[in-house]
């Protein structure tokens, strides 16, 4: 029974002793296991000095496991597969010899001769045309990438001539509103006794009056509709979430109390949609039914035009109200003889006419009847255009050296400002269900096809910032993240993390939600498609 034995309990040692020393050696550490003149080798690590017969004896004796390259004999050793007509790889010495095919080693060379086939052909010539594929398309995408970086330069030429033009035009409109102000100042001086004497009217004190109620008015309103909106919520949610079995009668009045008031059929609140449809049309029908008062306001006039009422200049409105009754009703005797006299007379009688009107507003006995308003509101209107003239330019060279500032930011656009030309560009993809669109930096949307509603999923915040992440990095520019979308029913905020490999197109080609309210992305875009540098590497090359 020894005997028959025997041949087995030789078999690994005899197939461990035919190793090639070299078996399982990296490329680039083959030159150093050499044998010495006396027949030795030493450690890598330069511990020990062994006999090379030592060498891939399927027993460790160096630390670093460096003397059994082709076995498994050392833990801490590792193994290379040649994988000839493939790519070479390393795999961990623990799964040498394991009976298990490992994937990294396509040769089999891992196992014991017969174990593994070897196919690295097969899959060498599979991988060789997935590469060749994959650069086509970054050549083409590259190409394509080389045109936004050339729209991002045209966009710098054109924002930088933007700002030089809206500064100047900035200067020249300060200029012409200090102009104006010093008019403006002027006129109002000459008119200040008279338009202070005309605001103590009891007309001007009713309109400051009335105006500040307005003001009180609408600031209690709008707490008001607040307030209406923050119970709605609440009341909706109760509605939705709440148990009718459970004979909750505080619950129930609540719950149809809220049905009562929104004008809400009683019953299964599922149908979201439809609840806000049927609100809608009751309020309309309240609203229609509603009779008001001539010269009443509707609740709609209300909302956009009170704040137009509020704003008016009651100064300008009180000067406007002097001119029209003055033409109307206040021309003296003196001044419409004027239009009686003969063209002879005329420059005595207005000598002696302006002389007596200035001695009775010397003694008080009367005002003067100078019509202010033209002049001041003329003034008070030019220096007032000039102004928002101002603004808008201020506000456009601002918006422009922003725009111009974020073109080559690496947290924005990236360094040579190739994302630009995508600055806003919406792409959509239909899930059969819904429709996801993402408007590149600016928002993301989720549109369920059988309905008009659409939920904000977030707005653009940020790249990729993953700790040991570099800003700039193509992996930097591989994610976008948009945040604070529209909350989930007792969820957190909608959110979307989009991940963009290269691609000769921008678009977008998968939507998963592994969370809930958290969406997963993933699309193409010729922007992150490198210019390839060179020819393409062989497989030899990558071998080595």
């Amino acid at each position: 029974m020894f005997s028959s034995l025997f041949p087995l309990f030789l078999l690994p040692c005899v197939a461990v002793g035919a190793l090639e020393k070299t078996h399982g050696v990296h490329p680039s550490n083959v030159a150093k296991y050499q044998v010495t003149t006396k027949g030795t080798w030493t450690c890598l690590d330069g511990s020990r000095e062994l006999a090379w017969s030592s060498v891939n004896d399927d027993y460790c004796d160096c630390p670093d496991g460096s003397d059994e390259p082709g076995t498994s004999a050392c833990a801490n050793g590792t193994f290379y597969c040649r994988n000839d007509g493939h790519i070479g790889m390393s795999i961990r010495s623990s799964r040498v010899n394991d009976g298990l095919c490992e994937p990294e080693c396509c040769d089999g060379s891992d196992e014991q001769p017969g174990v593994c086939p070897n196919l690295c052909v097969e899959i060498g010539e599979a991988y060789r045309q997935k590469m060749e594929a994959e650069m086509k398309t970054r050549r083409t995408g590259a190409k394509i990438r080389s045109t936004y970086i050339s729209f991002a330069a045209k966009e710098k030429k054109r924002l930088e001539d933007l700002v030089a033009t809206l500064t100047r035009e900035v200067e020249s409109q300060e200029s012409e509103v200090a102009r104006l102000q010093d008019i403006l100042d002027r006129t109002e001086s000459i008119s200040a006794a008279d338009l202070e004497f005309k605001k103590q009217s009891p007309l001007f004190e009713s309109l400051t009056e009335h105006h500040f109620a307005l003001k009180s008015l609408k600031r209690e309103h709008e707490k008001l509709k607040e307030k209406e909106k923050i119970l709605a919520d609440i009341l909706s949610a109760l509605r939705g979430g709440y148990n009718p079995n459970y004979q909750d009668m505080a619950v129930l009045e609540a719950v149809r109390g809220w049905e009562e008031y929104a004008g809400l059929s009683h019953g299964d609140a599922q149908n979201e949609e439809g609840d806000d449809n049927a609100e809608n049309s009751e309020e309309g029908k309240e609203e229609a039914e509603e009779e008001l008062e001539e010269g009443m306001w509707s609740a709609g006039r209300l909302d956009y035009d009170l704040d137009r009422l509020i704003n008016v200049d009651h100064v300008n409105l009180l000067l406007e109200h002097d001119k029209h009754i003055g033409d109307e009703t206040t021309k003296s005797v003196l001044f419409d003889l004027s239009s009686y006299l003969p063209d002879l007379l005329l420059p005595q009688y207005e000598l002696v006419r302006d002389y007596i009107v200035s001695m009775l507003e010397t003694f008080g006995v009367a005002r003067g009847n100078r019509d202010i308003t033209a002049d001041t509101s003329k003034a008070r209107s030019a220096h007032q255009n000039a102004e928002n003239d101002l603004r808008h330019k201020r506000n456009d060279k601002d918006d422009a050296e922003q725009e111009l500032a974020s073109l080559f930011d690496p947290e924005w656009f990236g360094r040579d400002g190739v994302w630009k030309k995508l600055d806003e560009l919406c792409l959509e993809k239909d899930t059969g269900e819904y429709t996801y669109e993402i408007c590149l930096f600016g928002e993301a949307r989720q549109k369920p096809n059988k309905s008009a509603q659409t939920f904000s999923l977030g707005k653009f915040k940020h790249w990729n910032n993953a700790p040991g992440v570099e800003v700039g990095s193509p992996e930097y520019y591989s994610k976008q993240y948009y945040k604070g979308g529209v909350r989930c029913w007792n969820g957190p905020e909608r959110s979307v993390t989009l991940s963009l490999t290269c691609g000769t197109e921008n678009a977008l080609h998968t939507v998963t939600e592994p969370e809930k309210c958290e969406y997963h992305i993933t699309g193409t875009s010729p922007a992150l498609c490198l210019p390839l540098e060179g020819k393409a590497p062989s497989a030899k090359k990558e071998e080595l």
